[in-house]
């Protein structure tokens, strides 16, 4: 009815007025209207948003295991599980900032707030950089290794560097889901731009890093971290004020109340209702008051997996007492779609699970990648390549497939299945087993290359900077690989775990995308570990040690393919595992409603 009430107020300027049918509002809490709000240019505003973002974000993170190795001066080993924590923890606190988005504070409002911890993180590291840590000045280059530094330097640069993480975490799964929000998915034309938004998220985050993996890499590589820190803040800082310059036009959603009470309630009623059988017919389960909203969205309909759950949904004789007495116990009675929302939940946990020795391998870009093309011949003429840059072919790999998969893929595919849907290319699940498949290829090629670099390097080195005379253009390929495995898994579980969690935790199903990520870091750091605990026996140096042409970097790659392959056979059976959610009807006013005029 709000709907209706606002098109009375635009009546006296002779105006129709039409809302978006998804529920969402504007700043103020009323419905949105179709014509001056969201869309793309809301939606471009995002995207520039977090491409400034990520271009800050990169300028710390793709040096940083450089920085922990010449300035700090920590081992190979040691930077490489330094970094794998540190970005482990950046996607980790994706689940704070969509715990608080999804439950109390909204998408706007949390964006926001973790912007300003991101900023102030950024601001504190070049800080910290200029006046305490690169000393003598000029020191951090590939000549000029820093001085000693006190406890309280290191540990000034430790709480930057995770005010960043908190705040880039806590921020970028929000982004993700209020970006999507812009656009109605009930709306023909908006929803099909829906779909789009995801590729271009992800296109527009890669060419965010591609400066940083440029310009800012180059810079910082010779030496100049602060001016490339003070660079990162200042993006950071020109992407939260193009955030807020776009708030009159931003729809928004309602956040949905704390969702483990919501869990809590169904196991609990569940469990209390152990003996209890639950009825053949779905109508029977209780289905809630009408003005009851318990999961901040959509009903739900009845699924027949994990029937335990039903009993929570079950009416027995003493809730119908208590119902007559207008006495309801939540934690004794759920509403069958409140039920259907922890199923929804459990049905994602395996799909997620599979995902994460992909994040394995794709942290290992961000590390292993970096040392193994720093160990290489890296200069062509007298101008050198810095490793950490060569990302810049993940993110060309990035773009290209994108345009690929939109434009030459799903077309066929489309006239392969004989469907003219906008959305009815290669399946959400399909495409993240190709890129589990590709990812597989990402590591064989990088071992190969291992195996070569090894062949003609020299043992006799120190440090052993660009000790081999292969040429660091050979990690082209696993770099290309990685990028297009990228697009197949990233984008597609972006996608995914937005369509398929509940409507009040769609936040929590980006942040699963990035946890992720976050554990593959930690599967990665604890994987180092255990390999050099093994292989670093009877005076050996081990797989990963300081100087890389003493070790076998490329047994890692290979023991990573063969996991990520194994990973491939379980992924394919929860995939043919799970079943799509599936809702009673859309949020939206009454038929009349829909065309708000008078």
């Amino acid at each position: 009815m709000a709907c209706l009430e606002l098109s009375k107020e635009v009546k006296l300027k002779g105006e129709d007025v039409e809302c978006t049918k998804d529920g969402s509002v504007d700043l103020k809490g009323n419905p949105a209207i179709r014509e001056t709000s969201g869309k793309w240019v809301a939606g471009i505003m995002i995207l520039l948003n977090q491409a400034l973002a990520t271009l800050a974000f990169f300028g710390v993170g793709v040096n940083m295991v450089l920085f922990l190795t010449r300035v700090l001066k920590e081992n190979n080993a040691d930077a490489a599980n330094s970094v794998s924590k540190w970005t482990g923890t950046v996607y980790i606190c994706s689940l704070v900032g969509a715990f608080l988005s999804d439950s109390y504070w909204g998408r706007f409002k949390t964006c926001a707030i973790f912007q300003v911890i991101y900023v102030t993180g950024l601001s504190l590291l070049a800080l910290a950089s200029q006046l305490y840590l690169l000393k003598p000045k000029g020191c951090g280059n590939r000549t000029t290794l820093c001085g000693e530094h006190s406890t309280m330097e290191v540990g000034l640069f430790y709480v930057s560097v995770y005010m960043i993480a908190l705040g880039y975490g806590g921020y970028q799964p929000n982004i993700a889901t209020f970006g999507a929000d812009q656009f109605d998915e009930q709306h023909p034309g908006e929803c099909s731009s829906k779909v789009a938004f995801f590729s271009y998220f992800y296109l527009f985050m890669n060419l965010g890093s591609l400066f940083s993996n440029t310009i800012l890499d180059y810079f910082e590589d010779e030496g100049m971290w602060a001016l490339g820190f003070w660079a990162s803040a200042a993006s950071a800082f020109a992407a939260l004020i193009l955030f807020l310059g776009g708030t009159a036009r931003y729809r928004h959603f309602k956040s949905s109340g704390n969702p483990l009470s919501r869990f809590g309630q169904v196991l609990v009623a569940a469990t209390k209702k152990g003996k209890v059988k639950a009825p053949q017919n779905e109508d029977d389960f209780y289905q809630g008051e009408d003005d009851e909203d318990t999961t901040g969205g959509r009903k739900m309909l009845h699924t027949h997996g994990f029937k335990f759950l039903d009993r929570a949904a079950v009416v027995t004789s003493k809730e119908l007492e208590s119902q007559k007495q207008g006495d309801h116990n939540p934690w004794r009675l759920c509403p069958i779609s409140q039920v259907e929302e922890v199923k929804c939940i459990l049905r994602l946990l395996p799909i997620w699970l599979c995902t994460i020795i992909y994040s394995v391998v794709f942290t290992q870009m961000a590390s292993l990648f970096v040392e193994q093309g720093d160990a290489m011949k890296t200069t062509i003429a007298n101008f050198r390549i810095p490793a950490a840059s060569m990302s810049t072919f993940d993110i060309l790999s990035v773009a290209g497939v994108i345009f690929l998969n939109r434009r030459v893929l799903n077309p066929l595919v489309k006239r392969f299945k004989k469907c003219k849907e906008d959305d009815a290319g290669l399946t959400e699940l399909q495409r993240m087993g190709i890129g589990l498949v590709i990812a597989v290829m990402a590591m064989l090629s990088s071992g190969i290359v291992e195996c070569y670099r090894l062949k003609y390097a020299s043992n006799d080195c120190k440090h052993c900077e660009g000790s081999s005379s292969l040429n660091i253009f050979w990690q082209v390929p696993q770099y290309a690989f990685i990028g297009a495995s990228e697009v197949f898994m990233y984008v597609a579980q972006l996608e995914f775990f937005n369509a398929q969690a509940p409507d009040g935790l769609k936040s929590f199903g980006s942040a699963l995308c990035m946890t992720s990520i976050s554990l593959g870091n930690y599967v990665s750091s604890f994987l180092v570990s255990i390999v050099m605990k093994i292989s670093a026996t009877d005076n050996m140096p081990g797989w990963i040690p300081g100087n890389l042409n003493k070790g076998h970097l490329d047994r890692f790659y290979f023991l990573l393919a063969g996991l990520t392959l194994l990973d491939l056979v379980a992924y394919i059976a929860c995939a043919k595992w799970y079943k799509n959610i599936k809702h009673s009807e859309k949020i939206q006013e009454h038929e009349e409603e829909d065309k708000c005029e008078v």
